[in-house]
């Protein structure tokens, strides 16, 4: 069962059970993906990490897509961590979809490369090449969208790809995820795609689960569109989906 509910032109749905949160935004995916591949023969996908993205991507590995015409992009990666690192959001997309499915081509963000200048104009260039079909997002505890955590965001900004500063809300919710062992540990600066660039996307799938998560929710649905609660800008796209169980949904 599941509730469904507009807000502006953002598209709510709200599911009883997380397992079919994910399973209902993976069906949104994927006819956006065989859309995009039926229309030009390709698809351009952003994919997002964190345990809110668990029961999304394992339900969408299983979807009757043609993998070897999507093109995948990532949102964000700590600045300093090896692929190899527990945390990494590369390592994370591989071992949960990217080595299964095969993409025609996967571009990940290397936050730990020599010369980060090359690493944000090589990214800015693939994704002007490749505008993006779907992007597949979610929204931090403080309202953020990708690392464009509220100090940093910027609705206008002009730059594709970027170096932030987390602030202190982002950091703790990554220690208690589960990700690092101490706050110390959790890397203070990170890679991330911009919001201008996430809201190029022709259409968002916004997967937010459980209830630490109802505040933030709460906030993009109901508060002033600011960079305050960055993903409040979300209201404002012409194709947008937002999933939800009942533990994000629970102060709406």
């Amino acid at each position: 069962m599941s509730q469904k509910l507009k807000v502006e032109q953002l598209d709510i749905e709200i599911f009883d059970e997380t397992i079919d949160m994910g399973f209902a935004a993976a069906n949104f995916v994927a006819q956006k993906i065989n859309m995009a591949i039926t229309e030009k023969g390709v698809a351009h996908v952003i994919l997002a990490t964190g345990t809110s993205q668990f029961s999304f991507l394992k339900a969408l590995k299983e979807k009757d897509i043609d993998w070897k015409k999507v093109i995948v992009f990532h949102l964000d990666e700590y600045r300093g961590i090896s692929d190899a690192h527990p945390a990494s959001f590369r390592k994370y997309l591989n071992e949960r979809i990217l080595n299964e499915v095969n993409p025609k081509k996967v571009y990940l963000i290397n936050g730990d490369a020599d010369d980060i200048e090359d690493v944000m104009n090589a990214y800015s260039e693939a994704l002007e090449k490749h505008p993006i079909d779907i992007a597949c997002i979610g929204i931090g505890e403080n309202g953020h969208i990708a690392f464009n955590d509220p100090p940093v965001a910027n609705f206008n900004d002009l730059k594709k790809i970027k170096i932030v500063d987390l602030d202190e809300d982002c950091r703790k919710q990554q220690l208690g995820e589960g990700w690092f062992p101490t706050l110390e540990d959790v890397p203070k600066q990170a890679l991330t795609l911009t919001i201008p660039i996430i809201l190029s996307a022709k259409s968002i799938s916004c997967v937010v689960p459980d209830v630490r998560k109802a505040a933030a929710v709460k906030n993009t649905l109901q508060a002033e569109i600011s960079t305050v609660c960055p993903a409040t800008i979300f209201r404002t796209h012409s194709d947008i989906k937002l999933f939800l169980d009942k533990g994000s949904a629970s102060k709406i």
